[in-house]
């Protein structure tokens, strides 16, 4: 078997995807990505904003610094409505998964304001450790989601990468 190109790895990990992941667990699963994908970019945006090495600064509307646990009530209130309609190709759809997973991040990467409402955001006490800890949660909940998955994914990814 030759190495395989990365189309056909692709191809290989969608037929895992087929095999191992229900409906649910494939929206459980995007849900996480989304959750750690999304924790790790308001990070570093805010970082960045604050550090002044990216271009642009808060968003404020009114004059009023906009937090960014208003997106993602926002967001979660969205979802929410779409589960509560119960429109079956909609409430298991991965689109509404990452919706919540990404709102779920929002507002909980800012919990601290919204639990002390205080704006200790940049507080450096446990700052790191909340950070590393979040990002540990969203790796072990998406793997714990589909475990099956993953292992015949670095089965499979091993197996072709090393076939010669």
């Amino acid at each position: 078997m030759a190495v395989a190109t990365p189309t056909q790895l692709l191809e290989e990990w969608r037929r895992a995807a087929d095999q191992h992941l229900t409906p649910t667990k494939r929206s459980l699963v995007v849900m996480w990505a989304a959750f750690g994908s999304t924790f790790g970019a308001v990070r570093f945006i805010t970082h960045g904003i604050k550090g002044g090495w990216l271009p642009w600064g808060n968003v404020s509307a009114g004059g009023k610094h906009l937090h960014h646990y208003n997106i993602g009530i926002a967001a979660l209130a969205g979802a929410g409505l779409v589960a509560v309609r119960g429109d079956e190709q909609a409430v298991g759809h991965p689109a509404v998964a990452a919706v919540y997973g990404a709102g779920t991040a929002l507002i909980t990467d800012e919990f601290a304001l919204l639990l002390d409402l205080q704006d200790v955001y940049w507080a450096k006490q446990g700052r790191v450790s909340v950070d590393v800890s979040l990002g540990v949660l969203a790796a072990l909940g998406g793997y714990l989601s589909a475990a099956p998955f993953w292992h015949e994914i670095v089965r499979t990814t091993h197996r072709r990468l090393t076939a010669g």
